[in-house]
């Protein structure tokens, strides 16, 4: 990226997953997710927003994207044909997640269990278990006003396990494009599948002993993954040393701050993109995505790891 003429920036992101997570919620890791994908429209690329929090997504919200295609995610669940089954017992000892439980004369199977291996089918000796699927949720595509490729995985209600939407939405993403992800918060498995195959991971944190604690987490997981890290500062009200003093020590770059300001607040609750609205906030994105080309460089074009 470089400036010309002392204004905007030449981008050249093409191909870069860049994924915004955080140690918690509430962080503000949407505002700043809508923000740079507006960004890097605005200056020319293409780019691609791949909703990641399926169980509560709000992209939407900002972007505001008009809906072109809806589709079921579905999921293989085993189904039992109780006069063929022996109650043997064997596919509810080979299932590690515990999905099949075998009494005498039934088998029971517990969808919300069930990973969809198909293990259970593979080892009846008598064929008795059949594969059938389940709706889990629903992806919906779209492209907003800046013609940004909009994806986004709804879970249904009651659903346990998120991660077969969130690999169905990031299997949307397209070549070329620049794609920005928003991780569902926190650590759990959500959002370790979320994070495999990111170029970048941009960890969005508060200033505060709660945000410094999970944000210290979520970093010690993007580290376990090997994917270059820096970190936005949201809502900063004249700096917290302690959190400044461990991004410091761990050597981990402060890629953009944004302060605490009330009518930021406002503009947000309202779903606006703050850049457009506040125009006086484009130099943090704009510092954003500068400083996001130096921690790309950190890992080389052809080191970079397979987009899972």
């Amino acid at each position: 990226m470089r400036s010309e003429d002392g204004e905007g920036i030449m981008i050249d992101l093409s191909g870069m997953t860049i994924t915004m997570a955080s140690g918690k919620g509430g962080t503000g890791k949407t505002t700043v997710a809508v923000n740079l994908a507006r960004l890097l429209a605005e200056a020319g690329q293409e780019v691609q927003y791949l909703d990641c929090d399926v169980e509560e997504p709000n992209g939407h919200i900002f972007l505001r994207p008009s809906i072109v295609s809806s589709s079921a995610s579905r999921v293989m669940v085993p189904v039992v044909d109780q006069e063929k089954c022996t109650s043997c017992g064997e596919c509810g000892a080979k299932c590690q997640f515990h999905a099949i439980v075998n009494l005498p004369g039934d088998t029971l199977i517990f969808p919300g269990l069930c990973h969809g291996c198909g293990l259970c089918s593979a080892v009846c000796p008598t064929g008795a278990i059949t594969e059938g699927v389940r709706d889990i949720g629903v992806i919906e595509k779209g492209k907003d006003a800046k013609e940004i490729e909009f994806v986004h995985g709804i879970l249904n209600v009651g659903e346990a396990m998120a991660v077969p939407l969130i690999k169905e939405v990031k299997s949307c993403r397209k070549d070329g494009y620049v794609q920005i992800v928003d991780a569902p918060p926190g650590t759990s498995c959500p959002v370790v599948a979320t994070l495999n195959g990111s170029d970048a991971v941009i960890m969005v944190t508060e200033p505060t002993p709660f945000g410094l604690h999970d944000l210290k987490i979520a970093i010690d997981v993007a580290r376990m993954l090997d994917i270059p890290t820096g970190v936005v500062v949201n809502k900063d009200h004249g700096g917290y040393p302690p959190l400044y003093d461990y991004l410091e020590t761990s050597n981990i770059p402060v890629l953009a701050v944004i302060p605490e300001d009330a009518e930021i607040a406002r503009h947000c609750s309202r779903g606006l993109i703050i850049l457009e609205s506040l125009p006086r906030c484009m130099d943090i994105f704009q510092s954003l995505a500068a400083n996001l080309e130096g921690l790309l460089d950190t890992r080389s074009v052809h080191g970079r790891r397979a987009h899972l």
